[in-house]
């Protein structure tokens, strides 16, 4: 039986669409993870390719949500939050300390709030504030010891993270998945906002 089918007869067995866990009847849109999805999902042009995208769009922001919780629940130990955790590891990606305004643009935030995350970072002893030894009036963020022995920690808490959030997928999912987001977070010059 096809899923119009299934959606016709108030009699089916509601079970997910094959094709994507795209709930096969109307009733199950109170269900969690299933949506009232009326047409053809996911196909432009039908009267369910909106409705298949926004049930997509709530999923993604789901998980971005259960992402930040498992994220935050392993940093705790650490002393870090996730925030502080991505300006750590920004610090260190580049190849000099970088200056303030440099890493607002790399986390494109607002400058204030890198200044946050510095004087929190700055106050745990983990980054430091150095002028620029060619412009005085530049300041740069340098790592400390702590600092690089807190990137060493949280290299351990985002694997365990990661493993928390991918444990039901098998190897070959997670690789399909990895394509996809690569696809989604970098989108090329056409796909840019």
């Amino acid at each position: 039986m096809s899923t119009t089918d299934r959606t016709s007869d108030p009699d089916a067995p509601a079970r997910a669409d094959d094709a994507g866990g795209v709930p096969a009847r109307a009733e199950d849109a109170g269900t969690p993870g299933r949506a009232n999805v009326p047409g053809t999902p996911g196909v432009p042009g039908t009267p369910g390719a909106s409705d298949a995208d926004g049930l997509l769009a709530e999923q993604l922001l789901r998980l971005t949500r259960r992402l930040h919780r498992i994220q935050k629940r392993h940093l705790e130990p650490v002393g870090i939050t996730p925030a502080q955790s991505r300006l750590l590891r920004t610090v260190a990606a580049f190849g000099e300390p970088p200056r303030m305004a440099d890493l607002a643009a790399r986390l494109e935030v607002v400058p204030r709030a890198v200044t946050s995350l510095v004087d929190g970072l700055e106050t745990a002893g983990r980054v430091r504030r150095a002028p620029d030894p060619d412009n005085r009036r530049v300041i740069r963020i340098e790592l400390t010891d702590a600092g690089r022995a807190t990137l060493r920690e949280l290299r351990s808490a985002r694997r365990a993270a990661a493993e928390d959030i991918l444990a039901p997928l098998t190897a070959e999912q997670r690789e399909v998945l990895g394509g996809l987001l690569t696809a989604l977070v970098d989108p090329g010059p056409e796909g840019g906002c």
